[in-house]
């Protein structure tokens, strides 16, 4: 989720491979006009809106975690002796190999059907997280946009873009999250019946697409009888 939102604010406000900044030496550095720094990430999740949400959600989901923490233990409790019998029988002098070839597939199915259980448990407490991602990249543009404008920043770098920066005065991540703030003060926690993320809904229209193409006639005249 988290790189969704960098290649919609990259493409038109920051560069990703930019000439490297002179490096200040000294925080009584000068600074060069119109230049800064911001980590996107760090600025989203330092926001009012995602810490709040980060809160609240382990109160408004609690029957799903501790539901999941359950079958956890208890798939960990299936699997203990398992292992430790997988263990043994390796160790003997003359271990069959066939048996242990079983009983690693027997330990690799329950682990993947545990993991697949737990994803269906919390399903939607990683909805909820989704969601209110969504909404802070929405305001995330925009937010960007207002702290380039009060800093009178023209260019705006990431933190990969250039070895090192000496002088707190270039960096812009604390401006984004204000304006965040300003923004979304707080985000709606629980998504609407049948939400889906975005990616899912892209993938979901692209597919759509395709198939309207391959299911649409021929284009060009057809033969008339006479």
């Amino acid at each position: 989720m988290k790189t969704l939102f960098k290649s919609a604010v990259a493409a038109g406000l920051m560069l990703g491979a930019a000439p490297m900044l002179p490096v200040a030496h000294a925080q009584s550095s000068p600074v060069v006009p119109g230049l800064a720094v911001a980590d996107l990430d760090a600025a989203i999740t330092k926001s009012a809106a995602f810490t709040t949400a980060q809160a609240q959600r382990p109160v408004t989901y609690k029957a799903q975690i501790d539901n999941a923490t359950a079958r956890r233990n208890a798939i960990s409790a299936q699997l203990q002796p398992l292992i430790e019998k997988f263990n043994r029988d390796r160790q003997v002098a003359a271990p069959n190999q066939a048996a242990l070839q079983q009983q690693a597939q027997q330990i690799q199915q329950i682990q993947e059907s545990g993991q697949q259980e737990l994803q269906r448990i919390l399903q939607p407490a990683a909805l909820s997280e989704a969601y209110v991602q969504e909404q802070i990249e929405e305001k995330l543009d925009q937010a960007v946009k207002n702290a380039m404008g009060a800093k009178k920043v023209s260019l705006l770098l990431s933190p990969q873009a250039i070895l090192a920066v000496n002088n707190t005065a270039y960096n812009l991540t604390d401006d984004i999250t204000a304006q965040l703030n300003t923004l979304l003060p707080s985000a709606q926690l629980v998504p609407p019946q049948g939400w889906e993320p975005r990616q899912v809904r892209e993938a979901k229209a692209a597919q759509a697409a395709q198939q309207g193409a391959a299911a649409a006639p021929a284009a060009g005249p057809q033969p008339q009888g006479r």
